[in-house]
């Protein structure tokens, strides 16, 4: 195969594209429920027979819809099925991580493809090509291969522990920010409050805590802690504003929720606008899902015009998000894949504090 049509696609007929789209959609959770069912009975012949069965139809999807890049991704990953099924290779850890991240990437791909985005840091020539030398590999040579090849693609190391969600430890406030301590107290109390309004957000203000602080701590508290708490405290009290139907939706947004939501960094904002002492934590709220190329909300600002803490929040709060994204799925996502996600939007983030986020969860790797 032609590697320019893996990396930089011609999309012959974009209504086909999206049939392919929503049909990779429907069966990416599947594909997830039984990879975590054969890691627990991998002597299981049904559930290897359903889970060849999903590649094997995502490879079909994309040969009808004629869409080369997702047959050239689920063909090897097919093959490898095969000499599972064979008994010639075991289904370990490695591998059942490394196919879904490879369902992961076809689903970026595709999305981005739609978007007219790039596709160039989702290295998908280096994850073709290593796909296609894993199938033909010896059996005793797999698990090293797929975990280069996991390596090779997102950066990171094939095994990531979790991100905690006890409570790091915070700066203290200065002593003439009068009241500090008390207000954050009550901006804890807040986000703790927003927690509780859905299970799947349990401990999440601590890990969004952690990750902002740490981030913050790598670029040498390039922004004041004080306020940046305060920030990720606030930063998305504004959801409970809107309708549940909204913020707590599982799956897909509609145009209309979207709209929806971009009110939720101002609402936030306005709370510490009116308290003196948190103007800069205010800015931070406002600002944390504009985006460097002016593509956010709501003032779609460009990258100079956004402040620090604002370009932290928005990393360590899409992280957060991203964890989350597919837990209609059945399971969270894992770490390795959504740092891999973030990594591989290269317009959405500050450069800047990629670097410093990598380093705190490369310390997480190494912990």
């Amino acid at each position: 195969m032609d590697i320019r049509s893996i990396i930089a696609p011609v999309i012959q007929d974009r209504e086909a594209l999206e049939e392919f789209a929503d049909a990779l959609s429907d069966r990416a959770p599947q594909i997830e429920n039984d990879v975590a069912r054969l890691k627990k009975t991998p002597a299981d012949r049904e559930i290897t027979a359903d889970l060849f069965r999903a590649i094997h139809n995502i490879k079909g999807d994309a040969s009808l819809c004629k869409f080369e890049l997702g047959a050239a991704i689920a063909h090897p990953i097919e093959s490898m099925m095969s000499r599972f099924r064979e008994g010639e290779i075991p289904f370990s850890d490695l591998l059942a991580e490394l196919i879904l991240l490879t369902i992961d990437r076809l689903e970026l791909a595709t999305d981005a493809l739609l978007a007219r985005k790039s596709l160039e840091n989702l290295h998908l020539g280096e994850l073709v090509e290593g796909l296609e030398k894993l199938a033909q590999i010896p059996a005793a040579e797999v698990d090293h291969h797929c975990a280069d090849l996991i390596e090779l693609v997102t950066g990171f190391a094939s095994v990531i522990g979790d991100i905690s969600s006890r409570p790091p430890r915070v700066a203290t406030p200065k002593s003439e920010q009068k009241n500090a301590s008390t207000d954050l107290h009550f901006f804890r109390s807040l986000a703790l409050q927003l927690e509780s309004r859905s299970p799947l957000f349990k401990g999440r203000t601590m890990r969004i805590l952690r990750l902002a602080l740490e981030t913050n701590k790598a670029a040498h508290l390039a922004v004041d802690p004080v306020q940046l708490e305060a920030a990720v405290y606030l930063h998305d009290i504004g959801m409970m504003l809107l309708p549940e139907a909204v913020w707590l939706k599982v799956g897909k947004m509609t145009d209309e929720d979207k709209l929806a939501l971009r009110n939720h960094p101002g609402f936030a904002a306005g709370i510490l606008q009116r308290m003196p002492g948190w103007e800069a934590a205010a800015e931070m709220v406002a600002q944390h899902h504009e985006m460097p190329n002016g593509g956010g909300y709501p003032k779609e600002l460009q990258s100079s015009e956004i402040c620090p803490g604002a370009k932290i929040l928005s990393i360590v709060d899409a992280f957060e998000a991203v964890m989350l994204k597919h837990i209609h799925r059945g399971k969270n996502r894992s770490v390795l894949r959504a740092i891999a996600e973030i990594n591989a939007c290269d317009t959405q983030f500050a450069p800047e504090w990629i670097a410093p986020f990598n380093s705190v969860i490369r310390k997480t790797i190494e912990s």
